[in-house]
This record gives C-alpha cells, sequence and structure tokens, in this order.
C-alpha cells in the first residue's frame, strides 16, 4: 500500500509517499498558490491549487492525505476556510481529488494533523487524554480524547490561537495566544529584555540564551510562563494525561524545562488541579505529513 501526503502550508506544499510501514519512498516541496496577505484579494484560485497538486501526485498511489490550514471538517472531507488559502471557502477537497485520481482521500487541519501523528506513533501513543500544542506562527491546538481528535461541532475545538490572554476592557486582538506565544512574541520579549530592535531568529535566541545571556534567558522565563498559563487554563477544562509541545522551537530541550519549571509553579496545593507530565512532541518537520497519513491508513484499514 502507498499513501501519498501533502502538508500545505503558506509558503510551500511539502510531500511525501510513504509504504504500509510508514518507510518514506520519495519527498519534495513546491511553492504553494498563496496570497501575499490577508486582505482576501488574491490573483490565484482553488484551481491552481489543484493544478499545482497535480504536478507532484503519483500515478501509482493507493490513497491520499492531506494536511491543510483552517477549519475542516474531516469527516465529510470539506475544508470550511483555509486559513491563509483565501480562495478556499466550502470547498470539497476530497470529493474533487477522490474523483480524480480515484483513489481514497482524507483532508484534516495542520495542527490535528500533528497531534494525530503523536496519537499514532509518537508520546502520546499510549495516552487516552492528551492536548498536543504547536509553537510556530500562531498557536495550534489539538484536543485528544479516548486516542481519538477531537473535532468539536464546528470542527474548531483546540483553535487555541484564539484564547485571550488578558482581561483588559475593550478585547485587543493582540491579547490572543497568537500573538503572545507565537514567534513574534518570544521575539517581542527578547528585543524588551535586550533594549534593541534587532530582528533575532530563533536560532539566535535560544543560542543567547544556552549561552547564559540573563537578559534573553528572563525574557525566555516570561515567554514560557504565558504558555504554561494556557497550559494550566486547558487542564482545568479537559483534564488530560499529558502535554506535548511540538514545533520547531520544540526541538529546544531549554524551551520545554522552562515550561515545565513555569507550569508546576502555578499550582496551588487547596485546589484540586495536580500538574501533568509536559513533554517535546516527536515529530516536528513531517509531523504534519506522517499525521495526515496516519489518519488516512486507519480509515482505510476500517473500511476493510
Amino acid at each position: 500500500m502507498k499513501i501519498f501526503a501533502m502538508d500545505i502550508g503558506g509558503s510551500s506544499i511539502k510531500y511525501a509517499l510513504f509504504d504500509e510501514n510508514r518507510n518514506k519512498l520519495d519527498s519534495g516541496k513546491i511553492k504553494t498558490p498563496a496570497p501575499k496577505s490577508m486582505d482576501g484579494n488574491c490573483e490565484y484560485t482553488v484551481k491552481d491549487l489543484y493544478d499545482a497538486m497535480d504536478t507532484i501526485v503519483p500515478s501509482d498511489i493507493d490513497g491520499i492525505a492531506l494536511s491543510m490550514p483552517g477549519v475542516i471538517d474531516s469527516e465529510n472531507g470539506i475544508a470550511l476556510t483555509g486559513g491563509a488559502l483565501t480562495y478556499i471557502q466550502e470547498e470539497p477537497v476530497e470529493k474533487v481529488l477522490s474523483e480524480k485520481y480515484g483513489v481514497p482521500v482524507w483532508i484534516g487541519n495542520d495542527a490535528k494533523c500533528a497531534g494525530s501523528a503523536e496519537v499514532g506513533y509518537g508520546v502520546l501513543k499510549d495516552v487516552q487524554d492528551s492536548v498536543a500544542i504547536i509553537l510556530g506562527t500562531g498557536i495550534g491546538g489539538c484536543l485528544i480524547k479516548d486516542k481519538k481528535v477531537h473535532n468539536g461541532r464546528r470542527f474548531s475545538a483546540g483553535e487555541v490561537s484564539c484564547l485571550y490572554t488578558n482581561n483588559a476592557y475593550p478585547a485587543d486582538y493582540h491579547g490572543l495566544w497568537a500573538f503572545t506565544s507565537g514567534i513574534a512574541g518570544l521575539l517581542g520579549l527578547v528585543q524588551k529584555y535586550l533594549e534593541t530592535d534587532e530582528k533575532y531568529s530563533g536560532e539566535q535566541i535560544f543560542e543567547m540564551a544556552n549561552s547564559g545571556n540573563e537578559k534573553v534567558l528572563a525574557a525566555l522565563d516570561e515567554f514560557c510562563f504565558y504558555i504554561a498559563l494556557q497550559l494550566y487554563n486547558i487542564q482545568a477544562i479537559f483534564d488530560p494525561e499529558k502535554f506535548a509541545i511540538g514545533g520547531g522551537i520544540s526541538a529546544q530541550p531549554l524551551l520545554i524545562e522552562k515550561i515545565n519549571e513555569q507550569y508546576k509553579k502555578l499550582f496551588i496545593p487547596v485546589f484540586p488541579l495536580r500538574p501533568v507530565e509536559v513533554v517535546a512532541c516527536e515529530f516536528r518537520n513531517d509531523a504534519n505529513l506522517i499525521g495526515a497519513y496516519y489518519q488516512l491508513q486507519t480509515k482505510m484499514v476500517s473500511a476493510c
């Protein structure tokens, strides 16, 4: 069995061909036909997206698994929104691709695919109830209940980027978790503590932190405190057994260490909540591809 997985991002479409044992037979990426801004004005259409896929989808495959941004109805194979891909609205992606290529198709939200990879093969494999938090430009979330992704009635469960992080009146979208704990939030804190407008990459920030720069370490403490606060709040509502932190930044052991430090400080003995394990995701760059592969393979096996 060969499954072709694609991960549609704002700048590129990553792809990989897997066999039934998750061995990668081929991989690569092409440019995404994506708008330059979120204002809805775009020279591209959904046809351009399908045409781009047509240049990479092999002929000898048994299924197509697709990870993409936005609110996705995985049950019916419909992209309700496309996130940064503003030309996707109520698009029946599964139907279009299955009819075009004559194979089973599964589509899912990118963060939920990343969580699925951990449920299928990674650090959440043996956990019943868990939460995956993916740190990147914004914040992706995936709630897992009884070892299955919880989508919610409107397929937006786990959209943690939308969480407000303060109680200022009136509410301002700059207080959303996507802004405070995305990569821009980390950069802003580092600039504040270093009193500079210098634009640092994530690699440069952690190089300074790992070298013992006290101001950068203080910025990282504050950054991890904001993450820990929301983990605590999610725990109070969902009561998971484990949190898994993903995204490229999760490869930094110092990040996971400091999140755990800040998180454990929040627990009050007289309250019933107790800290649970917070770990790094096992899969990073290929997480969305592997999660989409897992979901389609599970769907195909259950259909037999």
